[in-house]
């Protein structure tokens, strides 16, 4: 019979068993798991999703290329949803405008222009905004009161009055459309990255690494950037929503892309004037594909924002 007491009649010690080690989380994956929780955001991401590859693969699903004037026939303008065309190959779901064009095509081609404008302009002011608040930050003195002023300056006019006075000077076009919103948005992340990187630069491993005499751009790149990223995809997923909305505001109002691209601020417009005649179809389908659009990057940059900062969780 096995006893547990030592030689000397004492009980013998007994050994605590070894912990278990636990698998540790990345940020990445916290955040992500965070993430999923809202229904709501993942309802966005999903209907982001589909708008994307829809709007990718356009001419693959489309039944109508609505901008090629060979594909339209004028006896097929105006017809309301769920009508067949001419020819008895397709059936228009959603009608057409004054120019035959089938609205549910306009509306796929219409997302490819102000999907890539939205997500080129907030990648391009990004990239722009986030060097410029980095050196301001770093830099201090003189440089980060001359970035900041203009900063301050940029954010205290309203964003539709400088595009506008931007496109009347420069014209239309796809390029300068982005040219614009890049100006309108490069401040958005510029105070982000400089508030986030004055904050990031006074931790301690920042001062080892100067302690260590490395060089500023590898501080600045390689321990103050990553850490201010997520503060900044926040930022940029909204810039991405603003600017579309921007782009459409602006194409209503025939300062932004031509007729020949354009987007669904433009849908929108040419059916303005025949609204009050009964052809609502013309201006509402793309109205509410665009709304459908913002909401969901507003969804999605709402959580990611929350994710994020904890503090803000409802």
């Amino acid at each position: 019979m096995s006893s547990n007491l030592s030689p000397n009649g004492t009980p013998a010690p007994t050994l605590a068993p070894e912990p278990v080690p636990m698998h540790r989380e990345s940020p990445w994956q916290q955040g992500l798991r965070e993430f999923v929780r809202s229904k709501s955001a993942v309802l966005g991401l999903v209907v982001l999703v589909v708008l994307i590859v829809a709007a990718v693969a356009a001419p693959w699903i489309t039944p109508q290329n609505p901008y090629d004037l060979l594909q339209l026939d004028v006896m097929d303008a105006r017809l309301p949803p769920a009508t067949a065309n001419g020819a008895a190959t397709y059936t228009y779901w959603l009608g057409t405008d004054g120019q035959g064009r089938d609205l549910l095509s306009g509306i796929i081609y219409g997302l490819r222009i102000s999907l890539g404008v939205g997500v080129g302009s907030a990648l391009i002011a990004g990239i722009l905004g986030t060097i410029l608040g980095l050196v301001a930050a770093y830099a201090g003195g003189r440089v980060d009161a001359a970035i900041m002023r203009l900063v301050d300056l940029l954010l205290s006019f309203p964003s539709i009055l400088v595009a506008l006075m931007i496109l009347a000077y420069v014209g239309k076009g796809i390029g300068n459309v982005v040219l614009t919103l890049v100006v309108l948005e490069w401040a958005y992340f510029a105070r982000t990255a400089r508030g986030q990187a004055l904050v990031e630069s006074r931790r301690e491993y920042v001062e080892a690494a100067r302690c260590q005499a490395l060089p500023n751009w590898r501080i600045v790149l390689g321990h103050i950037l990553p850490n201010c990223l997520p503060p900044l995809i926040v930022v940029g997923s909204l810039q991405v929503a603003r600017a579309i909305t921007l782009e459409a505001t602006l194409s209503f109002l025939g300062l932004g892309v031509p007729i020949t691209e354009p987007s669904l601020g433009l849908l929108i417009a040419n059916g303005y004037q025949t609204m009050l005649s009964g052809e609502y179809w013309i201006s509402l389908y793309p109205g509410l594909a665009l709304l459908i659009t913002v909401v969901a990057i507003n969804l999605v940059g709402d959580r990611l924002r929350d994710v994020f900062n904890p503090r803000l969780q409802k």
